[in-house]
């Protein structure tokens, strides 16, 4: 192991790729730090210090952008306005269809639908910032029960100062997406994976550490030990595939002989990866951020539903909570598969190219049975998304850890499945030039 990492950084096109990406990870840490104009650094300094942490989709937020929204920088909103601005564009594939064209199209189709992204990462980061600034200014992004402090986090709220506030956090937005585009293009891995892969690695110390101060060194080398259990089934049950087997039939182009090889589909057990997690999470929230904005003026009785969202949608920790938040990740894992592997199309490539299933005949009854396997294999996979995901929310209730809990929810699957596959990537260029790869 200790030689094949002497390798990477022996080989000087490796190494060169390598530093590039930390340089840019190491930039974009920078960023988080640096306070937007116009935010009192001292008093947000001290509501983070008081551990008045926040709930729902800003909690999402925050873990994503590794701390930076609570610190109200210029990364506040960090990757997630691109996270959302992919998945609508993928969604809105089965809805317009001029985009599913574009997706057929192949590398000019594939361009043009980034760039759409990257028009709406923009949008979504002005609408985003607009709101994180309001509820600054409102006192409540650090929860309504706040310090003084934490209600006055902006040393103006003029509109000129407003409007500034959302410029640099939206610019701050958009540089986010070069540098994860500059880490696609030059360095190792998915840029924007590796981003995220950061800002959620960056948040574990902290975590951790609240555990041990909070219950105990003995409680915290036990949840060390979870911790690595639970890593270890996520790393199992990432790589676990059904394999359906696919011939191909020989036949002649000229004096050539195509086809004749035996390959095969895989089909992951978890194939909708972290998109159900983040769906059912952000559905939760609404009915949280609705009650919000309806509460009543002083002296007044809240409404009947105000109160019952209240009690029951917006503490992690209540078992109706974690019912609907199990129930909706398993839905949203057959929605989101449905719509991204689609047998028809499968099928029908496969009777292009002469290919064939033993025993399915090709065509419809190939579809047919793609159709089969896939929605038995996702039943176990969006259980096992669901007891993820549930883990922050039990460790909630007994440990008294946050929702942010490192050993769980979408941050372990996130760094288990980006790190798969940066490891896998840095294996592939070690095999192109020493015959060897990173792991045996």
């Amino acid at each position: 192991m200790f030689s094949a990492v002497a390798r990477i950084f022996r080989t000087p096109d490796l190494r060169r790729k390598i530093g590039f990406t930390l340089g840019i990870i190491a930039l974009y840490r920078l960023g988080s730090f640096v306070p937007a104009p116009f935010v009192d650094f001292a008093n947000v300094q001290t509501c983070l210090q008081q551990n008045q942490g926040t709930s729902g989709l800003y909690e999402l937020v925050n873990l994503f952008s590794g701390g930076a929204l609570l610190q109200l920088s210029i990364f506040a909103l960090g990757i997630m306005p691109y996270i959302t601005a992919s998945i609508i564009v993928q969604l809105l594939r089965v809805v317009i269809p001029h985009f599913e064209t574009l997706h057929k199209e192949g590398q000019a189709g594939q361009g043009k639908l980034t760039q759409y992204t990257r028009y709406l990462t923009i949008f979504l980061g002005v609408l985003q910032s607009t709101t994180l600034i309001t509820v600054a200014r409102s006192g409540a992004l650090f929860g309504t029960n706040a310090s003084t402090e934490c209600s006055q986090l902006l040393t103006t709220d003029t509109w000129y100062a407003v409007l500034l506030m959302v410029i640099t956090m939206t610019a701050g937005t958009g540089l986010i997406m070069w540098m994860g585009e500059l880490i696609t293009e030059r360095g190792i891995g998915n840029g924007m994976s590796l981003l995220i892969f950061t800002s959620i690695s960056a948040t574990f110390p902290t975590s951790l550490w609240a555990i041990a101060q909070s219950r105990g060194f003995e409680v915290f080398l036990l949840v060390l030990a979870i911790g690595l259990v639970i890593v270890a089934l996520v790393v199992f049950v990432e790589q676990s595939q059904r394999r359906i087997p696919v011939q191909y039939a020989k036949r002649m182009v000229g004096r050539r002989t195509y086809g004749g090889n035996n390959t095969y589909i895989p089909i992951k057990v978890n194939m909708a990866g972290v998109v159900p997690v983040i769906f059912a999470s952000s559905l939760l929230y609404l009915p949280a951020l609705i009650a919000q904005f309806n509460q009543p003026a002083a002296g007044e009785e809240p409404a009947a539903w105000v109160v019952w969202v209240t009690n029951y949608l917006t503490q992690g920790d209540h078992p109706l909570y974690m019912a609907l938040y199990f129930f909706l990740i398993v839905g949203f894992t057959y929605f989101y598969v449905a719509i991204t592997f689609n047998p028809e199309e499968v099928a029908d490539n496969m009777k292009k190219y002469g290919g064939f299933i033993p025993g399915i005949r090709a065509g419809r009854p190939t579809a047919e049975y793609l159709d089969y396997v896939l929605t038995r294999v996702t039943l176990p996979g969006s259980i096992y998304l669901g007891l993820v995901a549930l883990i922050p929310l039990i460790a909630l209730a007994l440990v008294g850890a946050n929702q942010n809990f490192p050993f769980g929810g979408a941050s372990i699957l996130i760094i288990v499945g980006v790190g798969l596959e940066t490891v896998k990537q840095i294996d592939s260029q070690l095999q192109q030039r020493h015959y060897e790869g990173l792991l045996r």
